[in-house]
């Protein structure tokens, strides 16, 4: 799960904004690797996306991508 959450981290810091990632009551910083690994989700788990500043709605689209091109992985 390492691979994904670089990818998380290097397309983050395109934005100004501070970019969450929600897992239940868990909120992480998405700018942090192993915040992101403490989250312990693997593929399918359901997470939300949260981004709050100048261009949230571009990170959390961005962020979404990601997600949904299953991070480049067929």
């Amino acid at each position: 799960h390492v691979r994904p959450a670089v990818l998380i981290v290097q397309k983050c810091g395109s934005f100004k904004s501070e970019i969450w990632l929600i897992k239940g009551d868990k909120r992480v910083s998405a700018r942090s690797i192993m915040n992101l690994l403490s989250l312990q989700a693997p593929r399918g788990t359901h997470l939300k996306i949260m981004a709050e500043g100048d261009d949230e709605r571009e990170a959390v689209e961005a962020i979404y991508k990601l997600f949904e091109e299953n991070f480049g992985e067929d």
